[in-house]
């Protein structure tokens, strides 16, 4: 067990926080997480312990957002090492995409600001590879920690733009003139996100798996896409609380080539049984894509990556972290079963 005696977790009721929640108390931490408002401590406590979640009792709230600086000197306070992992997720086209944007920019810059002043340790930060890989042309390039996506390149959204500028905020804090005193960052840069849900909100990348069981996707388009499991993304983020060579530096979280939707299709049908009758069969045309890009934005996105398979290296996540990551179909069944178990399929 760490030394380690309080780890703050931001954004405590969502997914990935909520799994890092799981393993910190596993691993025999103290937490604090924040949340928006404490009357929803309740319910948090209750998606966690129906998650499984053992020494409750060590596990405390305090409200604090992202928008607003109350709540973050309370929250910093006594803490060794903070999992920033709260952030703003919305991807596909927004209207005004400073809605996107500024809180994240602003809630990491606020969040170790926070930190520096209470003498916080190490910040591991939630970056995404939106972060990385988005804006790129088409060619045989091996993605790793050393790429950034491309701000003003095709296809960036307003989510992969308030990642990347989040993470390069808080990059440009730790290195600046007044950064005396300033604590270690450790970013980390999960693929689609997949892997057992929690209480009764799908969330990551576990959207595209229900779309495909309930039937709201016909047909699947010639997309591809690399998946981690949530558990990995998490078991990343502890093993960075303590790894001295972890410091400055960024993780990509990948396992394994990107899937082409159609083999996600054949995984769910292959494991689900019953619950996987309305996982489509069949592939749309490029085409038929293109065309509803042009009346409905949220398809505009994937046009530029139609066909194409992002290829990722973890190398440095597998050397530095010793991070063994589960294969992709384990976190595709993962999720949809406790999907169908929890009801949240349709």
């Amino acid at each position: 067990m760490s030394d380690t005696t309080r780890i703050l977790v931001t954004g405590g009721s969502g997914f990935i926080a909520g799994h890092c929640i799981l393993q910190l108390l596993d691993a025999g931490h103290d937490v604090r997480a924040t949340i928006r408002s404490l009357d929803k401590e309740a319910a948090v406590r209750a998606v966690l312990t129906d998650s499984g979640m053992t020494a409750g009792d060590r596990l405390e709230f305090v409200a604090a957002d992202l928008t607003a600086d109350d709540g973050w000197a309370a929250a910093t306070a006594d803490v060794d090492v903070v999992l920033h992992v709260a952030s703003p997720v919305m991807p596909g086209h927004v209207e005004d995409e400073a809605t996107v944007i500024e809180p994240a920019v602003e809630g990491t810059v606020r969040v170790l600001r926070a930190a520096r002043d209470a003498g916080v340790r190490r910040v591991v930060l939630t970056s995404a590879f939106h972060a990385v890989s988005w804006g790129h042309p088409h060619t045989d390039h091996v993605f790793t920690e050393d790429d950034w996506t491309v701000l003003d390149g095709p296809g960036v959204d307003a989510y992969g733009k308030s990642k990347t500028l989040a993470e390069r905020a808080a990059w440009d804090f730790v290195a600046g003139a007044d950064a005396a005193g300033t604590p270690e960052l450790v970013t980390m840069l999960p693929v689609a996100v997949m892997g057992p849900a929690m209480g009764s909100s799908v969330s990551g990348a576990n959207h595209i798996l229900q779309s495909m069981l309930n039937g709201s996707m016909p047909a699947t388009p010639h997309l591809f896409i690399p998946i981690v499991d949530v558990r990995d993304v998490a078991a990343a983020h502890v093993a960075a609380i303590d790894v001295p060579d972890a410091a400055g530096k960024r993780f990509l979280l990948s396992n394994g080539p990107a899937l082409e939707m159609a083999e996600i299709a054949g995984t769910l049908r292959e494991h689900l049984g019953e619950a996987a009758t309305k996982v489509p069969k069949h592939s749309m045309p490029n085409a038929a894509v293109r065309a509803a890009a042009k009346l409905r934005p949220q398809f505009r996105a994937f046009v530029p990556d139609l066909g194409y398979a992002k290829r990722t290296s973890n190398e440095r996540a597998r050397t530095v972290l010793s991070w063994t990551p589960r294969d992709p179909k384990d976190a595709i069944t993962a999720a949809a079963e406790s999907m169908v178990a929890r009801g949240l399929v349709g």
